[in-house]
């Protein structure tokens, strides 16, 4: 497959998997996320691969989803086709990358916000730069309880989780790391040297035993209740997107949701 959204660099043990629509602050195109399925299983079948980077070209890590293309090609669907599609591509990517049996590593700079805070944050661990921002603000700009995936709780806490979405404040790189869920901070010209160096240690496990803990890990949340959570909240979504106040703030907010997001500079 050649990719046009992505990009997919193998750098020894280590495969590094871009983001590549910088024009687009990263936004999360259909065909992005086909290339990036498509990539996840390249790596998870290539022995040669033992640790997987997800980062974004240029200044942002993502956006998030590409609502105006999911306006054009999807503001038709019932909630019945919404519910088939999202379920296959949106929550379905972020729980592919989650079971990826390889670690990840999440590389972010610049923003991260509300897909691309549930992609991230489906990574094992995450190296930020000191300039990236988090945020999940579609409770306020669209009607919508949170993205497909909540991993907010799971990687914030529920006081600080409830905090983040409830006000749709932003957190920035020092707070995240501050609530656990950035694991090291770096200046932005770090970035990507950090992020190799770090996965190329972790290259150098045993890749059996490094896939098998990994697994033990993945179950102690799933007991926890992890997996069971995020299915329950993925139908929420779905009902919360097919509510009348949900339609009523997409008909008269996506563009002031588009023009608050470029003024912020992270839209087209």
């Amino acid at each position: 497959m050649t990719y046009s959204e992505i990009t997919y660099e193998q750098l020894g043990a280590v495969v590094r998997v871009c983001h590549d629509r910088p024009f687009k602050a990263n936004a999360e195109s259909e065909q992005l996320l086909a290339e990036l399925d498509h990539a996840l299983e390249c790596a998870k079948n290539d022995d040669s691969v033992r640790v997987l980077i997800l980062g974004g070209k240029g200044a942002h890590f993502s956006a998030g989803h590409d609502l105006a293309e999911g306006a054009e090609k999807r503001g038709h669907h019932t909630p019945e086709q919404h519910w088939l599609w999202e379920q296959e591509h949106y929550y379905g990517n972020a729980m592919r990358i989650r079971d990826f049996p390889k670690p990840t590593i999440a590389q972010v700079q610049g923003a991260c916000i509300a897909a691309g805070f549930m992609v991230a944050n489906s990574c094992d661990l995450m190296v930020a730069s000191e300039d990236a921002f988090f945020s999940d603000p579609v409770v306020h700009s669209l009607g919508a309880a949170g993205v497909e995936a909540l991993v907010h709780p799971w990687v914030l806490g529920l006081r600080k989780a409830k905090e983040f979405l409830f006000t749709g404040q932003r957190l920035s790189a020092a707070e995240g790391k501050e609530w656990g869920m950035i694991n090291h901070v770096v200046p932005r010209v770090q970035l990507e040297a950090f992020t190799l160096k770090l996965a190329q240690q972790i290259a150098l496990a045993p890749p059996i035993a490094m896939r098998m803990i990994k697994r033990s890990l993945n179950r102690t949340a799933d007991i926890q209740g992890y997996r069971n959570a995020l299915d329950a909240h993925f139908d929420t979504h779905l009902l919360s997107s097919s509510t009348q106040e949900f339609k009523e703030m997409v008909a008269r907010g996506m563009e002031v949701s588009m023009a608050v997001a470029k003024k912020a500079g992270i839209g087209p």
